[in-house]
């Protein structure tokens, strides 16, 4: 079964880049993310969404 959601170290090593920078750009306003507590999810497909939209305003 595929993961709906990553968490931080998950994303992190998806998008290629250290925890630290991830937490900072989890708290970018359009970042596609959950808190849950203390806890910061991401939806697989939220993140792709994201990730394409970004990509296309480069």
């Amino acid at each position: 079964m595929e993961k709906l959601a990553y968490n931080a170290k998950e994303t992190a090593a998806a998008l290629g880049i250290s925890l630290p920078k991830f937490y900072e750009l989890s708290n970018r306003a359009d970042f596609p993310c959950v808190r849950i507590g203390r806890r910061v999810i991401v939806p697989v497909d939220s993140l792709r969404a994201w990730l394409a939209k970004e990509a296309a305003n480069d």
